[in-house]
């Protein structure tokens, strides 16, 4: 075994410069530059010189600390050339910097570093949402739901996936996967509600104010809407059954700014006071308001607060699956049946195969009318309806009548008192800025009236309300008229036509008036 005497500190080399003779002595520990500066220095050249050794037999000489050990009586031969003139300090300089870069490169391994780094990044990442979506309770989030996004979504792309399962454990593909489908909790977990009469009759308003109720006084109301319309009775529900269907309803509504269960409760509570204002039993079967009430309480569950747009240009899961063709209003379906084929939550367990047939069909073409991107052509073929009189016993007619309603409780936040309707439009501004945010980063298509940088309150409901929303509603008013002839022939079953002049459809020159001065202040 060696000791440390044994191993020699320097190392020394004899010179030939021009004929005179020199001794270099250097560490073992010195790098090549050093060993170049010092041989630099002896031979009396700039440490920019290109220096070059020869041995006794002419061979070159590496410039380096493992280089040969020689003798004063055979000394290495010193070449140097100094830099071109016409080389600027700034190529020296970039030389010297390149030289460097490479030695901190090699021996730090940067570039190893980097994608190691990187890998470890998007591990954590996908660690974070994995341990998110089993944490996540929808009631109990309150936090600020854009951060949670960039965190923990910030490369996902992928939603639900039903049917992916591995023989030994499920793979959470999508971010609702089967354990966030089937219900979390079982009823009573809140206490039972006693409306008052008051309450009962305000439920029935358009400008019932939404923000008061906490979440589990929505699932008592909802409850008491299907009990009140005779919903319950009609398709024999559990009342049980219906408590668990609410309840994995909620679950399955995400925490977004917009797009979350309290907008499920809005929209459906709009249509229930549609029905009573416009007694709409009147021109409709029970089958055909259950039809309504449910495809409003399940047209946006678990949505991801990204639009179609969004989900098309980025190709994510859904747009694939379902051939970029209103992929969000196909997925609310698909997780709306999935919650009914639970025998749990089933609310329509007790009907026959052809009734459950055409319930299917119906809520499947309602939420599908909700894709925004059917407009022009929902309202194109309703307005051929009413020529040249609305007729409701034609199923055409009334299947294109029911797409219309619940486009209209879809986006009828403007409608109701101002004090209601004005914290929803800073909710939908802050889920279009996370969506522009997020298609910033992915360098995907921005909509200008997301853009945070573009758009403003006024300028994003100015438009909405002048061709959106007055032409729908005056549309929608046609039909009223003929609802309120109809309703005129039956004022000997105690029905007062009076009733519904008050209707928000009937009697449009409210409604008119109220989008008017909501556009007149935006624009102040």
């Amino acid at each position: 075994m060696g000791n440390a005497s044994s191993i020699e500190p320097t190392k020394t080399i004899f010179l030939d410069i021009d004929g005179k003779k020199e001794k270099v002595m250097f560490s073992r520990h010195c790098g090549s530059r050093d060993i170049h500066d010092l041989i630099a220095h002896a031979a009396g050249v700039s440490r920019y010189a290109e220096i070059s050794l020869r041995d006794s037999t002419g061979a070159f000489v590496s410039l380096n600390p493992t280089m040969p050990i020689n003798t004063q009586s055979s000394p290495y031969k010193v070449s140097s050339k100094e830099p071109s003139p016409t080389t600027g300090d700034g190529e020296v300089f970039t030389q010297v910097l390149s030289q460097v870069a490479t030695q901190f490169n090699k021996v730090f391994k940067v570039e190893e570093m980097k994608t190691d780094i990187a890998t470890r990044l998007s591990a954590l990442e996908r660690k974070m949402e994995l341990e998110g979506l089993k944490a996540v309770e929808i009631e109990k989030c309150k936090r600020d739901i854009s951060d949670i996004k960039d965190q923990i979504w910030n490369a996902q792309k992928k939603f639900v996936d039903f049917n992916r399962l591995s023989d030994d454990t499920q793979t959470i593909s999508s971010l609702s996967d089967e354990r966030k489908i089937s219900l979390k909790r079982d009823v009573p977990s809140y206490p039972k509600y006693t409306l008052s009469q008051e309450t009962i009759e305000y439920l029935k308003q358009p400008t019932f104010d939404i923000w008061h109720w906490e979440p589990n006084e929505m699932l008592s109301l909802l409850e008491h809407m299907f009990h009140e319309l005779g919903l319950v009775a009609e398709f024999n529900i559990n009342p049980i059954t219906l408590k668990r269907f609410f309840l994995c309803v909620q679950e399955n509504y995400r925490n977004n700014p917009f797009h979350n269960f309290r907008h499920c409760f809005c929209v459906t509570q709009m249509m229930y006071g549609m029905i009573h204002l416009c007694h709409l039993w009147e021109v409709m079967t029970r089958e055909d308001l259950g039809i309504l009430m449910t495809a409003c309480v399940c047209h946006d569950l678990d949505h991801p607060g990204y639009n179609n747009t969004y989900q098309i240009n980025a190709r994510t899961e859904l747009a694939i699956r379902y051939n970029d063709i209103s992929p969000l209003e196909n997925h609310h379906c698909a997780v709306a049946f999935k919650i009914l084929s639970n025998p749990e939550c089933n609310v329509f367990a007790n009907v026959d195969k052809d009734t459950f047939k055409r319930i299917r069909a119906g809520i499947t073409m309602l939420i599908l009318a909700t894709d925004m991107a059917r407009h022009g052509e929902i309202m194109d073929n309703f307005k051929m309806k009413l020529e040249p009189e609305f007729d409701y016993k034609n199923k055409d007619s009334l299947d294109t009548l029911k797409m219309v309603l619940i486009k209209c409780c879809d986006i009828s936040n403007e409608v109701r008192p101002m004090e209601v309707s004005e914290p929803w439009v800073d909710c939908l501004l802050e889920e279009y800025f996370n969506q522009s945010d997020r298609e910033k980063m992915e360098g995907l298509p921005v909509a200008p009236f997301m853009d945070r940088d573009k758009v403003t309150k006024p300028t994003a409901q100015i438009g909405f309300i002048k061709f959106v929303l007055i032409p729908m509603f005056e549309t929608v008013a046609k039909v009223s008229h003929c609802m309120s002839f109809k309703v005129s022939k039956l004022q000997h079953r105690g029905y007062v036509k009076q009733k519904m002049l008050i209707t928000m459809f009937v009697n449009t020159d409210t409604v008119y008036m109220l989008l008017h001065v909501r556009i007149e202040r935006y624009c102040r």
